[in-house]
């Protein structure tokens, strides 16, 4: 939180006190602050607590793109609301597309991830349980995910369309090969049926409208969930939707493949690239 914020707590000069401070020199101060610093500079007293919920303090940290954003998610745009409440709304999990889709202002770095869940995924032979089953669990944000038993034809596709502030993503699959159960109240994971990906790698595949990537890797680490990267991209104007595509397939049908779990697909900005790419 640095020296400045620390400042704040520091023993007050004879005769002064912060409660002097003019609430609008108070909140200049506040605006060069992170959200959770504001938070707890509230506290201090009348002064701090009046800046702490001004506008224009958390004007700053909103996307530039704020009602846009808020419109896609919830339809109209109130007329009223603060600032720091919008920017509470924001922070939250807020589900769109029939449920199927999230987005969130994410508390560090003050910018939007999205999430797509399997349901809202095309998943060739999602319907013959044969191949694939839904399988309820708490693992998931979306309380949910697919589980394919064995396929010839691995692919999966997806797109999202979005009022994405301007800034550089990264798009990753969360996947595990294994089923996730309890056992005895502990969490277990079934790796018996996992086949078929270490003999050709899945490919990946991003586009927008302007530009197209394609990735590939083999999916070998079992028993946990973990990120797959699909691709980055930069989104350029903040006043219109971005509308982005992706897939991952392994079609090679000389083999069987199966025993995977298929989660979700995330959107992040790119600083948050490095936290996901740990697990």
């Amino acid at each position: 939180m640095g020296s400045g914020f620390s400042l704040f707590f520091a023993p007050e000069a004879p005769g002064t006190n912060l409660g002097d401070l003019p609430e609008s020199c108070v909140a200049s101060v506040l605006e060069n602050m992170e959200p959770q610093q504001i938070c707890q500079v509230a506290g201090l007293n009348r002064a701090f607590r009046g800046a702490a919920s001004a506008d224009f303090v958390w004007e700053s940290k909103l996307p530039v793109n704020y009602d846009e954003i808020f419109r896609r998610l919830f339809g109209d745009f109130p007329k009223e609301i603060c600032k720091k409440d919008l920017y509470s709304v924001l922070c939250h999990p807020n589900s769109f597309d029939d449920g199927h889709k999230k987005a969130w202002l994410d508390k560090s770095c003050g910018k939007i991830c999205l999430a797509i869940s399997s349901n809202g995924l095309s998943i060739t032979g999602i319907d013959d349980r044969r191949h694939w089953n839904r399988i309820p669990t708490e693992e998931s944000r979306f309380s949910s995910i697919a589980y394919l038993q064995q396929t010839w034809w691995f692919e999966v596709n997806g797109e999202v369309e979005f009022p994405l502030p301007a800034g550089t993503y990264s798009l990753f699959f969360r996947l595990q090969l294994g089923k996730s159960a309890k056992r005895f109240g502990r969490r277990v994971c079934n790796s018996q049926n996992v086949h078929g990906w270490d003999i050709k790698p899945v490919q990946f595949q991003l586009s927008t409208s302007e530009k197209q990537q394609a990735t590939s890797c083999y999916l070998r680490k079992s028993g946990s969930w973990n990120y797959y990267h699909g691709g980055d991209f930069v989104v350029e104007k903040s006043n219109k939707p971005t509308k982005i595509k992706f897939s991952m397939m392994q079609i090679d049908c000389t083999h069987t493949k199966g025993g995977l779990s298929v989660d979700s697909v995330v959107v992040y900005p790119v600083e948050l690239k490095e936290r996901l790419m740990r697990f």
